[in-house]
């Protein structure tokens, strides 16, 4: 069986100027970031000042804030993202004008078949610290790697990187099939969880889609420990290298100790002989696996063993997972990606081991279907934290048709708290939070902000 993606290998030829709609956006910054590296004449466009629009400006580049037809002067190719919508002035000018446009995810896979190695991580949670681990790993080995994330990565100052290396690490997203336009050439399946049903409708679809993912890869390094994983694997014809715990995975961790509460170190065995012994410098056990999947690299990409000691004893998480933003009242608050049960449960478990006297989830649910249809999921998971402050959903791209709320699943959780917003939820953490506690705020939206107010003087 084989699948091939459809793709442009001459997408920027005659290119030379391409204009960026949503140039401040985390997912366009490190495209930009490449090919200008590679000597395109880039401009763009995003409706407010950021760091990102400043960094660009910074390059050289030309951005404008506001969107106007005007902007797109000398662009002989357009550049959007799923969250511009198609009504947009620049991209309706470009469509009746005969200037080329391309989405996002496109340029990306173009982008992917530009390094000779790329390796490109899937899964359904852990993807953004794993790719941020094997850039650890590459950079300080000295490989210079490209690097496109999901999250802010403090060894190379934002979401992404040009480099001047072979290897390309890029978070491969199964939301609306994008990864599929990726060509790896290792393939990294992490695990399967029952996400993003709302576009592909059961698991079946889910799990295809993520086969297709691993026959566009040259080499496929997936979670053995994963039964849906391991289906999807089972089903290829591609060379595969395992890794994890509980089975007898070519890669696996043995001897596991926590050498402080919730950090671990443990020994990682290739084929059952002595490989590495790694100290992970972040919380968690779900980090074991991430880290398991980063040693599954170290052959294929020529580098040593003690390449991923030192990476993981470096790492120290990716912004917005598990990133402690300081404190309120001597207690500690944490903002973390986490919006689907299984992605909180790792974090809560994480938040629980570490001994502080209370734990205080602040969660804002994410889209409504998602909260509907994972209700009780997400009570088994909020019920460990000692209290639960919800926000209203986020409904991102879904219209509310006012059939849940979050007092739906406030009332699954005696003693919770349901405030207005953001605001509301960081006056309340300022008022009730006190020594001892750590304050977990669990959200993909915008409750970072109320996280930032909640160690604001």
């Amino acid at each position: 069986m084989s699948y091939h993606n459809i793709y442009d290998n001459k997408l920027l030829q005659n290119v030379r100027q391409l204009h960026f709609i949503g140039c401040g956006g985390s997912g366009m910054f490190p495209l930009i970031q490449i090919l200008h590296d590679r000597g395109y004449a880039i401009t763009g466009s995003d409706v407010e000042e950021t760091k990102i629009t400043a960094a660009e400006r910074g390059m050289g580049i030309t951005v404008h804030i506001g969107h106007d037809a005007n902007n797109l002067a000398g662009a002989d190719m357009v550049v959007y993202s799923a969250a511009i919508h198609p009504d947009n002035c620049e991209l309706q000018y470009a469509n009746t004008h005969g200037i080329p446009t391309v989405e996002r995810s496109e340029l990306l896979g173009y982008i992917s078949r530009l390094y000779s190695h790329s390796v490109c991580v899937a899964g359904t949670h852990g993807k953004t610290t794993t790719t941020s681990m094997i850039a650890t790993l590459l950079e300080l080995a000295g490989q210079d790697p490209a690097a496109v994330i999901g999250g802010k990565l403090p060894l190379i100052g934002g979401y992404g990187k040009a480099g001047k290396g072979s290897s390309v690490v890029i978070e491969a997203c199964e939301y609306s099939e994008t990864f599929l336009q990726l060509t790896p050439w290792l393939g990294i399946l992490l695990n399967i969880d029952n996400v993003h049903l709302e576009y592909y409708g059961t698991m079946g679809r889910l799990k295809m889609a993520f086969q297709k993912f691993a026959l566009l890869s040259r080499t496929v390094i997936f979670n053995l420990d994963d039964k849906d994983t391991l289906d999807v694997v089972n089903s290829i014809d591609r060379p595969v290298i395992s890794f994890g715990i509980e089975q007898e995975a070519r890669i696996r961790a043995a001897n596991i100790r926590e050498y402080r509460p919730g950090f671990f170190e443990f020994d990682v065995l290739e084929l059952g002989e002595p490989f590495a012994h790694l100290q992970l410098a972040v919380p968690g056990y779900h980090n074991i696996y991430n880290a398991l999947a980063m040693c599954a690299c170290i052959r294929p990409l020529g580098l040593q063993p003690a390449d991923a000691e030192r990476a993981a004893a470096d790492f120290k998480g990716a912004g917005r997972r598990f990133e402690v933003k300081g404190e309120c009242n001597g207690a500690v608050v944490v903002d973390d990606y986490a919006h689907h049960p299984t992605e909180l449960a790792a974090t809560m478990k994480t938040a629980k081991e570490m001994g502080y006297k209370r734990v205080i989830a602040v969660h804002q649910p994410f889209t409504y279907s998602r909260t509907k249809a994972l209700m009780d999921d997400f009570a088994a998971v909020l019920k460990q934290a000692d209290i639960t402050v919800l926000l209203p959903i986020m409904g991102s791209r879904e219209v509310d048709d006012g059939s849940v709320k979050s007092e739906d699943l406030a009332a699954k959780l005696p003693g919770s708290v349901v405030v207005g917003g953001l605001d509301e939820a960081a006056a309340w953490v300022k008022a009730n939070a006190r020594p001892g506690d750590l304050v977990v705020c669990m959200s993909c939206g915008d409750l970072y902000k109320a996280a930032d107010k909640m160690v604001a003087p």
